[in-house]
């Protein structure tokens, strides 16, 4: 992609004075503490998993699980040998069990990989070694062909972070050693984009020394896409998104006009920067965006707001901002993570620190959007199994892949296995059941 001249375009900024916002959880340290940059994800029971950076038995962090309604379960406590702090996101696979990063701890002190199942069942899987790569802060992504994918911030040939690719057994290999002459500390997530290869963006380096946006294909080519310049933005901290455009989407944490961070999109004619935060609009986005049914982004701010503790936001493809809920650290204060958009059509997230112990919270907030299902994975084959998680799927009587009939399975309430059919090409998925049809919330892809 050649770096193109970023324009910078106005936003309105429109107030709502009312969501139906509600405070499920409050982390009191002993199921947990301070979540970080982790987005909650929805598993095929329907229920809601995710990470603690502290808290739990030791005080290293806790994997757990929970109800949308806030009933929690720690399904693992660190105990640093493990791993400790846990800051990213899980990820499930097609096995079933979910996949995560520790960032510090385990053998080598230097952070590892887990798997654990939905029962709790724990298994360290990769101690990292400096050598390849040290205290990955982000969590994974498994793209079609079945390897996990994921970033350290530190460590590899250059001690300047690495990409690396896993299988879901534990073996490990480098694909990419960041060094100090172009990218460097990478602690968002990875996307498998619609071309089949992965981008993601580094918090530092780049010609203008505050962070890049990169590309990498599945063999390991690796491509700066562009470079930052505190101007249009700088030091992303999170990952990208897609978008139904083809457009990649994503945040600064600081830089542009205010200085406070940005809203970008990129494609392959350039970056171009949509909006500069400031404190009354919400500062400081240290999460991704995530794009929900009705096609606008959602997004927490760390701070700004009337408050200064932060914000949840709109931001339509027309660069309308809208702020939609403002924290008053009774209900949380310093959302880090991102938004989850689950089947319900509800926005669940987390805040690191408020609550009733000022230890953070999990919050959901209603926006209004109808259900839908998703897909996991998002991509895959023809003739291969993938599992369609929705809410009220009892009753299903039909599933179309782009159109195309499939063969499926009601497994539960929430959750359709189906065959990808012979003739099925890239687009939405649609299961219809007695209560009226259901899409996906993005297109699967066939590779």
């Amino acid at each position: 992609m050649a770096t193109a001249l970023v324009l910078l375009c106005a936003a309105t900024v429109i107030a709502l004075p009312a969501q139906t916002f509600t405070t499920l959880v409050n982390f009191d340290g002993s199921n947990g503490a301070g979540p970080v940059y982790m987005a909650l994800i929805q598993g095929t029971d329907g229920k809601l998993y995710g990470t603690t950076t502290a808290g739990g038995i030791g005080g290293y962090g806790t994997v757990f699980k929970m109800t949308r309604q806030g009933t929690l379960t720690t399904l693992h406590s660190f105990a640093m040998t493990d791993g400790s702090h846990p800051e990213g996101a899980l990820v499930q696979a097609t096995n079933g069990s979910f996949y995560g990063t520790a960032s510090l701890g385990g053998v080598n002190g230097s952070g590892t990989v887990f798997e654990i199942t939905p029962q709790g069942t724990f298994s360290t899987i990769n101690n990292f070694n400096l050598t390849h790569g040290a205290e990955p802060l982000a969590g994974l992504v498994q793209p079609a062909q079945g390897y996990l994918y994921g970033t350290t911030q530190l460590g590899g040939a250059f001690s300047y972070g690495t990409i690396f690719k896993m299988s879901p057994q534990g073996a490990l290999a480098m694909m990419h050693s960041f060094d100090n002459a172009d990218d460097f500390s990478p602690e968002g997530g990875l996307i498998e984009a619609a071309d089949g290869r992965l981008y993601g963006t580094t918090v530092n380096g780049g010609t203008g020394g505050v962070g890049t946006i990169f590309a990498i294909t599945p063999t390991g080519d690796f491509y700066t896409l562009y470079s930052f310049d505190w101007t249009h933005g700088g030091n992303p901290l999170a990952g990208l998104v897609q978008a139904h455009d083809g457009s990649l989407y994503g945040t600064t944490a600081y830089g542009g006009t205010k200085g406070e961070g940005t809203i970008f999109s990129i494609t392959s004619a350039g970056l171009t920067s949509l909006l500069s935060f400031s404190v009354d609009n919400g500062a400081l986005p240290f999460a991704g965006l995530v794009q929900a049914t009705d096609g606008n982004f959602y997004g927490t701010t760390q701070q700004g707001g009337a408050t200064d503790y932060g914000t949840v936001f709109r931001f339509t493809p027309g660069g309308v901002l809208t702020t939609l809920h403002v924290f008053d650290s009774t209900d949380g204060t310093y959302p880090e993570g991102g938004l989850l958009q689950a089947t319900d059509g509800d926005f669940y997230g987390t805040t690191t620190q408020g609550g009733t112990s000022s230890q953070g919270t999990v919050f959901r907030l209603s926006a209004g959007l109808s259900p839908f299902v998703k897909t996991l994975p998002t991509s895959g084959e023809v003739g291969s199994v993938v599992g369609i998680l929705g809410t009220d799927l009892t009753g299903a009587t039909s599933v179309t892949f782009n159109g195309a009939s499939a063969t499926f399975k009601v497994v539960s309430p929430t959750l359709i296995e189906a065959v990808v059919p012979t003739g099925a090409t890239s687009g939405k998925v649609e299961v219809v059941t007695p209560a009226g049809t259901l899409s996906s919330n993005v297109g699967f892809r066939i590779p």
